[in-house]
């Protein structure tokens, strides 16, 4: 869990997104514990992370409810994401929950499978390794007949998922209006 915390902190603390959801002081401490819960507990936990051998790259998912060879979210770590993420967004918290609930209204309205990280440190770019933690749950999507969806929150990550057969599906404003959010949606093929 920690190696993938670190791959999706050094992936993304300098974006844009970064620096909207968290505060200056100790940014990266907060995006490393960020990670460690919302995409190492949470993919560990409930078996949807897929990682390179090197842990260069990490792609997190959010399964339907059911999926067989998925597990429930653990209680105790639905307790500490309840607890700590608004925490580490600090005085940014209630803009953050605000713009989910409005990602969460634009998400498909059947099962589906929700990308909740991807990342690959940027020594490790441009090798193909995000395409290869995306294939395992994107061919299960397939295998079952279910969607896939996720939040940009770049046109660079719109256009990263759109060669992958995501499709935008909506295109939001932040809570606050200080930057776009994507739902881009990639039907099973």
């Amino acid at each position: 869990m920690p190696r993938i915390a670190a791959t999706l902190t050094l992936a993304v603390a300098g974006s844009r997104w970064a620096r909207w959801a968290l505060p200056d002081d100790g940014r990266v401490q907060r995006l490393t514990r960020w990670h460690e819960l919302d995409a190492g507990h949470r993919g560990v936990g409930t078996r949807t992370a897929w990682v390179t051998e090197d842990v260069a790259s990490v792609a997190v998912w959010q399964p339907p409810d059911g999926v067989p060879a998925t597990a429930p979210l653990p209680d105790d770590v639905r307790a500490a994401l309840g607890r700590e993420l608004p925490y580490l967004s600090a005085h940014r918290a209630a803009v953050v929950s605000d713009t989910e609930e409005a990602v969460a209204a634009a998400r498909p309205g059947g099962p589906h499978w929700w990308l909740r990280h991807l990342g690959t440190r940027p020594s490790s770019r441009r090798q193909g390794l995000a395409a290869a933690v995306l294939a395992p749950a994107l061919g299960r999507c397939d295998a079952d007949g279910l969607p896939a969806a996720a939040a940009a929150y770049s046109w660079a990550a719109v256009n990263f998922l759109r060669g992958h057969g995501f499709e935008v599906a909506a295109a939001l404003r932040t809570a606050d209006d200080a930057m776009p959010v994507w739902v881009v949606v990639r039907a099973p093929r």
